[in-house]
């Protein structure tokens, strides 16, 4: 599934690579954008933690032509008096307005490195709204984005991946070379396809899928996904044995007549009162209006 994904993500969607401080996704982030440009795509970068000699090492000087740099480095938050690209431009209308000038007949490809960064420094949802808005506008061809997981609480973080397309959570691997991508893709139909592959990145940023993981060794359950027992440590028994459940069963409750109660109720036998009522000849009573001697 990850060569599939880098053969081209589809147009209007939002592919994010989620990595943690034990792996770092700028690695397969840059195998991205050196696949879109060799398939002659137009790649804007918003470079906010690396420069961008960093970002363009290793690639060919032919491709860089149709790379895009917005240093967002340099000044991320415009303390100077001209920055490049600030953190406070992520808007709909700036990012419109930074790609149009040198789009070309297909719309092109923006890169954000990283979302971390954005996030630091906007609400959640103001940031959500703009990938929303980039996908379905049409300025761009499709996101990527880059999100250092570790860094946010788990509710931002799942907001985000529900809104992509397509999440790559990178992992290392077992050798010094090799990385674990977990993958998530979602079709325009719903489906939700889920993989784990193991990959290596060479020296011209091409990606080498190996193996998945169920060649290779058996999966490893997040301890936090597991389900857990909530009555493992009660002080309590919630839980009856056959002998106490049949007991149970055989409880009449007090609210529940049987056959014998409800016929002595039903049915009055010897020795039971009634209640006689004999009118007299100072009752007024009037057959047609009974309720004559109301004051009504």
């Amino acid at each position: 599934m990850l060569t599939e994904i880098l053969q081209g993500i589809e147009t209007g969607g939002l592919l994010i690579v989620q990595d943690s401080a034990s792996y770092s996704g700028r690695h397969l982030l840059r195998s991205f954008i050196n696949a879109a440009l060799n398939r002659e795509e137009v790649v804007h970068v918003l470079g906010f933690e690396v420069s961008e000699e960093e970002l363009k090492d290793g690639l060919k000087g032919s491709l860089v032509q149709r790379l895009h740099f917005h240093n967002a480095y340099t000044d991320p938050l415009g303390w100077t008096d001209h920055p490049a690209f600030t953190v406070h431009q992520f808007r709909v209308d700036e990012l419109i307005h930074l790609v149009k000038p040198t789009s070309q007949a297909k719309p092109a490809m923006l890169v954000i490195d990283s979302l971390s960064w954005i996030l630091r420094h906007q609400n959640p949802p103001a940031v959500c709204t703009t990938l929303q808005q980039l996908r379905k506008g049409g300025a761009v061809r499709a996101v990527i984005g880059l999100l250092h997981a570790d860094m946010h609480q788990r509710g931002t973080v799942g907001s985000l991946c529900r809104l992509a397309t397509s999440v790559i959570t990178v992992e290392p691997g077992w050798k010094g070379d090799e990385a674990l991508a977990k993958l998530t893709k979602r079709s325009k139909s719903g489906k939700v396809t889920q993989d784990e592959e193991i990959f290596s990145i060479q020296e011209d940023l091409s990606v080498i899928v190996k193996s998945r993981t169920s060649q290779v060794g058996p999966k490893q359950t997040d301890p936090e996904e597991q389900e857990t027992d909530p009555t493992a440590n009660l002080t309590f028994n919630l839980r009856l044995s056959d002998r106490e459940r049949e007991a149970k069963e055989k409880l009449a409750l007090p609210f529940v007549f049987s056959k014998e109660k409800k016929s002595a109720l039903l049915h009055s036998g010897p020795g039971s009162g009634r209640i006689v009522y004999e009118p007299d000849a100072n009752d007024d009573y009037d057959q047609e209006d009974p309720d004559d001697d109301l004051d009504v």
